[in-house]
């Protein structure tokens, strides 16, 4: 019975049962957190809230506190009821020699066994309930009679009387079995869109992990290409090397050589000379005047050595080899990795379709804002209310990538570097580059970075100002990036979509501001980026 009496006062008085996760009010009544949460939202219609046991009213939804040590001595109870109720619950009437019980009777609070049970029903007609020895959060805890009827308007399990006097007199009840299964159908109603959302964050978990995967493989993949290619230009550069010692090794050798023939010739020169001065010695040591006189080989002394010059190492040769050996070795790098499929084609802008405000340069490679309103013939192409143009050359497949400089920041007023589809408007705002669905723009106004697209702008910061940009576009796989063209290269943004038209670029210019393309475009290498 203690243990009954210390359940009771350790069960919330909505739902009747021990509580869970309980949560104190102001007034200091306890309740657990989703039944109070849930009577609270019954009355927020009202304005006014109340505690459901002291019905103390508060202005203000309450703020809810856990209580922690009632949590802990909750927790203990039920653990203990758990070692209890595991135990066998024996007939209250065997005294003598115990039987199990297979049912509990509410009103009589007793537990009996088959021949028990008989005997009490041909009595009474009580509600009986799987055996059990807590029966306190079955009762009322005022009237202690059994729970037939459930207050929506409270959130709370009633018996007759309370529906009859006391606080919820007056107040819609239904039936237990009845708001158990509404409460059922929603519980289940509940579960089914839980079930759905968790089934789509699996997916959503599941499909994150592939892209990790296909990252990681991706980025191994790079790696061993990126270390091959870096080995290649390293047996490259051992060859070019090579190339560049041996000629400096030839023309040691050449110098070399012919430093060893003019030695040997002196040498034979210098023993011819050695002959001669010896001879010459013995004939002034002579006494007699007719053999000195008649000899003829000493009358020529006039032998001279010409001077021996080297041709020094020829450094121009070598420069000129070198830098041969680097050409050599860049074209063979182009040839092996090229990044691009052909040569780039120029990317000019189209006259026909710039608004009067806006200004072209003679190579059609750069647009400015012009202060004054230029006299331009009508045509269909031309935007009439913005300061922008498109370009000549469209795509409608394949990848490709160009460059562009803009403006000071700060300095240089709005501009828009974008791409858009030819059937973007030509007048009224629909026209405006980045403020439809038919463009997509990297943009600055208002000393602001940004990215814009259907009237959607985000901004961004980069470290720095950006003054040169790198676009790529991937046609078929939806992609359009910009990227900051500084050191490092830092990515900007990309946009992703599916594109149903061909693509031109375009661009935006105001209040003094001004873009330059300054690369030609470049068609991408599917292997490249795959």
């Amino acid at each position: 019975m203690a243990s009954a009496a210390l359940g009771d006062e350790l069960s919330c008085s909505i739902c009747l049962n021990l509580y869970m996760e309980p949560v104190s009010l102001r007034c200091g009544h306890n309740f657990c957190r989703d039944c109070i949460v849930t009577a609270l939202d019954t009355q927020e219609g009202s304005r006014v809230y109340s505690c459901p046991e002291c019905r103390e009213e508060y202005v203000e939804r309450p703020t809810l506190e856990k209580n922690r040590k009632l949590c802990n001595i909750v927790e203990n109870f039920r653990s203990t009821q758990l070692k209890e109720e595991k135990s066998e619950i024996l007939c209250t009437y065997c005294l003598n020699s115990p039987v199990a019980a297979i049912k509990t009777c509410l009103q009589c609070e007793i537990s009996m066994c088959a021949e028990h049970l008989t005997a009490h029903n041909k009595t009474m007609d009580h509600v009986l309930i799987e055996p059990t020895l807590s029966f306190g959060s079955k009762k009322c805890s005022i009237h202690k009679k059994i729970l037939e009827y459930f207050c929506s308007e409270d959130a709370v399990c009633l018996c007759v009387s309370c529906c009859l006097v006391g606080k919820h007199k007056g107040h819609e009840v239904e039936l237990l079995e009845e708001a158990l299964e509404k409460k059922k159908e929603k519980l289940r109603n509940i579960l089914e869109k839980l079930t759905m959302t968790k089934e789509t964050a699996e997916k959503n978990v599941q499909n994150l992990q592939d892209q990790k995967r296909k990252a990681q493989e991706k980025a191994d993949d790079e790696k061993k290409r990126v270390t091959a290619l870096y080995e290649d230009i390293r047996r490259q550069l051992e060859v070019q090397e090579q190339r560049v010692l041996s000629e400096i090794s030839r023309q040691v050798e050449e110098v070399s050589q012919t430093v060893d023939d003019l030695t040997k010739q002196l040498e034979i020169q210098k023993n011819e000379l050695s002959k001669k001065i010896g001879h010459i010695e013995n004939l002034c040591n002579m006494t007699d005047p007719i053999t000195v006189l008649q000899d003829q080989e000493s009358d020529t002394g006039d032998q001279n050595v010409e001077e021996s010059s080297v041709h020094n190492l020829d450094d121009f040769m070598i420069s000129l080899v070198l830098h041969k050996s680097i050409t050599d070795l860049i074209t063979n790098m182009q040839l092996k990795n090229n990044l691009y499929t052909q040569d780039g084609t120029d990317l000019l802008l189209d006259g026909k379709t710039a608004g009067d405000f806006v200004a072209l340069s003679d190579d059609l490679r750069t647009v400015s804002d012009s202060e004054t309103q230029m006299v331009k013939p009508e045509l269909p192409q031309r935007f009439t209310k913005y300061s922008q143009v498109m370009s000549m050359e469209s795509f409608s497949h394949g990848r490709h990538y160009w460059e562009v400089e803009v403006g000071d920041f700060g300095d240089c007023g709005y501009w828009d570097v974008a791409v858009c589809y030819p059937s973007i408007e030509r007048d009224g705002k629909e026209s405006s580059i980045g403020y439809n669905n038919k463009s997509w723009s990297f943009c600055v106004k208002e000393n602001e970075y940004g990215y814009l697209h259907d009237s959607q702008k985000e901004p961004l910061y980069p470290e720095s100002p950006v003054q040169r940009l790198g676009i790529y576009l991937d046609y078929e796989g939806g992609r359009l990036s910009f990227y900051q063209l500084s050191d490092p290269i830092r990515h900007l943004h990309t946009f992703t979509t599916t594109f149903t038209e061909p693509l031109h670029a375009a661009f935006y210019v105001f209040n003094g501001a001004w873009v330059k393309i300054v690369s030609p475009v470049f068609s991408i290498k599917p292997s490249f980026t795959t």
